[in-house]
């Protein structure tokens, strides 16, 4: 490791619990939660839900990699690092970024435009039925009807899929972060 001063023991224990929780809570998120709450309530409440916990999930998200680049920047200084921890570093700062403009920009427009959404599907009787996938045929018939409301699901998808993208990208840098650190645990 390049530093000028070693970690003690509890930053290299706080450094590796921050960097799991962060791994845990991408994986959880990413691939579990939500199969099973679609799975189990309406349309609408999946929404809501998803809407009242991403906020905390992002911003949780941004203030561990933060703490994660911090921690690892300090004991790092940038006119020592050698290709692998310049990589490592640069995986923390976007692993940061893209929580940033998950938790400020793409989540909120998502919910905005969700919120929209549910009150044009509710005017047709539509988001009461239990799993996102159900009643396909009059979600297609309202889009072709509603101009409005073909608008804001097509703006939907568009910041949904950007906000999937950038988190499937920071549970990639978290992930390459946790194998690169498993892999060099005396220098943590």
């Amino acid at each position: 490791m390049a530093t000028e001063g070693e970690p003690t023991e509890l930053v290299k224990v706080f450094h590796l619990l921050v960097l799991s929780v962060s791994w845990g809570m991408q994986i959880w998120v990413t691939f579990v939660a939500g199969f099973v709450l679609a799975a189990g309530v309406s349309r609408h409440t999946f929404g809501l839900v998803q809407s009242k916990l991403f906020p905390f999930y992002f911003y949780g998200l941004l203030g561990s990699s933060f703490l994660n680049l911090a921690v690892y920047a300090v004991y790092h200084p940038r006119e020592l690092l050698d290709t692998h921890e310049a990589v490592q570093m640069g995986l923390f700062f976007s692993a940061v970024v893209l929580a940033g403009l998950n938790a400020q920009w793409f989540s909120p427009a998502v919910a905005e435009l969700m919120l929209q959404m549910q009150e044009v599907e509710r005017e047709h009787g539509l988001g009461a039925e239990v799993g996102v996938r159900s009643n396909r045929e009059a979600y297609s018939k309202l889009r072709e009807q509603d101009p409005k409301y073909k608008n804001l699901r097509t703006s939907f998808f568009r910041y949904h899929g950007l906000s999937s993208l950038c988190n499937l990208l920071g549970l990639l840098c978290t992930g390459i972060n946790l194998c690169y650190t498993a892999l060099n645990l005396r220098t943590v």
